[in-house]
């Protein structure tokens, strides 16, 4: 039986869990790069049993509908908000994600961020490849400090936490905003989203996308950041509104912002291209082999428990909560 059982997979992951699959059910893996809209989304998935998709895969109700044999989405993401998680549990089919996996490593991206935009890192790079350094000067590429500093973190999940404890490391005082927090570690203070603004040097986004929290950066809040401030967002790109954070660097009033998610991502707001106070990456901040494995893994072991007849170890809704 386990043969004739179909798993689409909709992009290609390192690391040998779609082997160990191979070994046990029809795989499917689409290769090329483009992204899926919900009707090219339907049609790869097709009659398969399991489908493991990426955050950019719109798995609408329409989609679900249209592949009848599916019992899992298995999400090879933290996040699940391209699911629609009411209809899936409508349907009976499990929807699961792979969170703790990528906590480090998107902890690291983000401060490798905060040191690049700090530091200005990419724009010394550019200079020493353009041939435009002629040797040390007293003045040349001033950065900012971050001993001292106040790091500011919206949202304290996971990779919230593991940030902070890398702010702690580097000397900084710890600010955070999350109604779902009760605690923070090691004297990590809990405040308000406004005293969270005000108070931090460098704001960093963790939190969700959810309704609440699509476009809470807009323009009034960037203009309540502290004056001098940088952003960061490792988290989901609608969290900012793009339009407003190049007003807020053009005015001299945010310092630099380092991103690696956009509001309409693969896109990026093209006031912030030529910028040199922003640094841009593509959406990489789980991208170490060893995470990207760890990941493939885990949605593999969901889509293997689930096509069992045992329930996922990561679910986010769907099946269980119908």
């Amino acid at each position: 039986m386990n043969g004739t059982m179909e798993i689409a997979v909709t992009a290609g992951w390192p690391g040998d869990a779609l082997d160990r699959l191979r070994e046990r059910y029809t795989v499917r893996v689409r290769e090329k790069e483009t992204l899926l809209d919900e009707e090219a989304l339907a049609a790869f998935i097709g009659g398969a049993h399991a489908a493991m998709t990426i955050l950019a895969d719109p798995v609408t109700d329409g989609v679900m509908a249209a592949c009848p044999n599916l019992r899992i989405v298995a999400n090879v993401a933290v996040g699940y908000n391209n699911v629609d998680l009411e209809a899936a549990a409508r349907r009976g089919i499990w929807v699961t994600n792979t969170p703790d996996v990528l906590t480090e490593a998107t902890a690291d991206l983000a401060w490798a961020l905060i040191l690049a935009v700090t530091r200005r890192v990419v724009e010394g790079d550019r200079m020493v490849r353009e041939g435009r350094f002629h040797g040390w000067r007293p003045d040349l590429l001033l950065g900012r400090g971050l001993q001292g500093r106040t790091l500011g973190l919206l949202g304290y999940g996971r990779i919230g936490r593991a940030v902070a404890r890398r702010g702690r490391a580097f000397g900084m005082t710890v600010l955070f905003h999350d109604p779902g927090v009760l605690a923070g570690e090691a004297g990590d203070r809990q405040v308000g989203l406004d005293a969270l603004l005000a108070g931090s040097d460098v704001l960093s986004i963790h939190c969700p996308l959810t309704p609440s929290t699509r476009g809470l950066l807009g323009r009034e809040r960037l203009r309540a950041m502290r004056p001098g401030a940088f952003l960061v967002n490792t988290a989901r790109g609608p969290v900012v509104d793009e339009g407003a954070l190049v007003e807020a660097l053009e005015s001299g009033h945010l310092a630099g912002a380092g991103l690696d998610v956009y509001e309409r991502e693969p896109e990026v707001h093209p006031g912030l291209l030529d910028r040199q106070d922003v640094v841009l990456l593509p959406h990489a901040g789980s991208a170490t082999v060893e995470t990207r494995s760890r990941m493939v893994e885990l949605a593999a072991e969901n889509v293997v428990a689930v096509l069992e007849g045992r329930p996922p170890r990561t679910p986010v809704g769907g099946r269980s909560t119908a």
